[in-house]
């Protein structure tokens, strides 16, 4: 027995040397590429701020965008939905040309004005590189699906500067209700290192001046329950919008090129007509905004539009960094109407929002603790999971699939977009129903 327990720590030793040496790989990788993509992302966005008659542009820049990826690019289009396939189902190595890819494109649609966020470019950059990993040496399957997820967190952490819900993300993303322990060290390491690399690079993430969290009272948990609940119908809107958008250009305009192109034209004008230069790009000024004094009660509802529109038309980028300024901006107009701090109520947005349109309410909790102190997770997980329930089974990550169903009978390991299609056709038929 004494000889059998020995061997299996010498293995257990073995094992873990195995993922840290990987994982240190892959975050090596990940934080590098990140950092170089925020300073390249920093240049744009500064360019563009300097020289608003860029945005005219946009058109341009997006039927360039369109054209790439349809002559080089057609094998990855699918971005980050692509990466969680390749877990759930392994088939071949995620081509490289990924990264390069999507750092470009997303630049350029910042550069040019398109409302698109990073987090979609980083976590790409992360899973394309870590899979080279996979393919050099060669690995298991099991173990590939191991390295994607690291790769996945790695990207999340490193462009957020936020470790611990970037390993728990890489976790959580892959199925609603489910996560595999097995990859927790890859992930955490992954996630950890890469943040320090990112450091190392000298990247300085943005800084909300959230000082003082009120004190948990029972008024004030209510409060955060049933904003929790606006949030999560929110960014079950948001994703809906943003798909049912997506499929309806692709239906009406074969040739991809043309549909940012006409979408680069209406974005452009809007930019100029509306004078809604505060909806370009990642927003950052806006959220920093919404923590501290009181913002219009329709700008939430504006970035959603103008996000929903940018990525509906082909623009590359990521949804996270929006759907942050969509949470904080609606946290900054409920605050009043539930009495609460414009600041509490907008760092619950900032991460309630996307806990419900992503399906990861453990990952932004944690988020919530590492950008605004560790004295709003109680605040922060219960807004986090009333909003990841009132999302219902929709989700902007439609490969995600079903671990353990929110509420209602969904069949396991069915997709987002599966139980999504279900759905319309449960509703259509109960309609015919009705009508007969």
């Amino acid at each position: 027995m004494k000889h059998s327990r020995l061997f299996e720590q010498i293995t257990l030793l073995r094992h873990v040397g195995k993922w840290l040496a990987l994982s240190v790989a892959v975050a090596l990788l990940a934080g590098t590429a990140s950092a170089w993509f925020l300073l390249a992302l920093d240049w744009a966005t500064q360019t563009r701020e300097a020289h608003h008659w860029i945005v005219w542009l946009l058109p341009l820049a997006g039927f360039w965008v369109g054209w790439v990826y349809l002559k080089v690019g057609q094998s990855v289009e699918a971005g980050n939905n692509l990466l969680i396939d390749e877990i759930h189902d392994p088939k071949k190595v995620v081509p490289l040309r990924m990264a390069p890819l999507i750092f470009v494109s997303t630049v350029i649609s910042h550069l040019f004005g398109a409302s698109v966020g990073r987090e979609g470019t980083a976590v790409q950059m992360g899973g394309a590189m870590a899979d080279q990993i996979t393919h050099a040496f060669k690995l298991r399957p099991e173990d590939r699906r191991v390295l994607l997820m690291a790769g996945i967190s790695a990207g999340f952490a490193s462009v957020f500067g936020t470790p611990m819900a970037g390993a728990v993300f890489g976790l959580e993303v892959l199925a609603v209700g489910r996560m595999r322990y097995d990859a927790l060290l890859p992930c955490f390491v992954a996630a950890i290192v890469a943040d320090q690399i990112g450091m190392l690079w000298g990247l300085q993430h943005t800084h909300y001046g959230v000082d003082l969290i009120a004190p948990v009272t029972a008024w004030g948990l209510g409060a955060a329950a049933l904003a929790g609940v606006v949030f999560g119908v929110v960014g079950m809107w948001f994703a809906i919008s943003t798909h049912e958008l997506t499929a309806f250009v692709k239906r009406r305009i074969a040739y991809a090129p043309l549909r940012p192109l006409l979408g680069g034209t209406v974005l452009a004008l809007a930019f100029w007509g509306l004078d809604a230069w505060r909806y370009a790009g990642l927003g950052n000024p806006a959220i920093v905004q919404a923590f501290q004094v009181p913002v219009a009660p329709w700008d939430f509802a504006v970035k959603a539009l103008f996000t929903t529109f940018s990525l509906g038309t082909g623009f590359k980028g990521g949804e996270v960094t929006p759907l942050f300024y969509i949470g904080a901006t609606l946290g900054n107009a409920l605050a009043p109407l539930l009495h609460q701090p414009f600041a509490l109520l907008a760092s619950l947005g900032f991460v309630a929002v996307f806990a419900g349109a992503a399906n990861t309410p453990l990952a932004c909790t944690l988020m919530a603790m590492e950008l605004f102190g560790a004295q709003i997770g109680v605040y922060a997980g219960l807004a986090c999971v009333v909003s990841y329930l009132f999302s219902g089974h929709t989700g902007i990550y439609r490969s995600q699939r079903i671990g353990h169903a929110k509420h209602r009978h969904v069949p396991q390991r069915a997709r987002m977009d599966e139980v999504a299609k279900e759905g319309a056709d449960q509703a259509g038929s109960d309609a015919l129903a009705r009508d007969k």
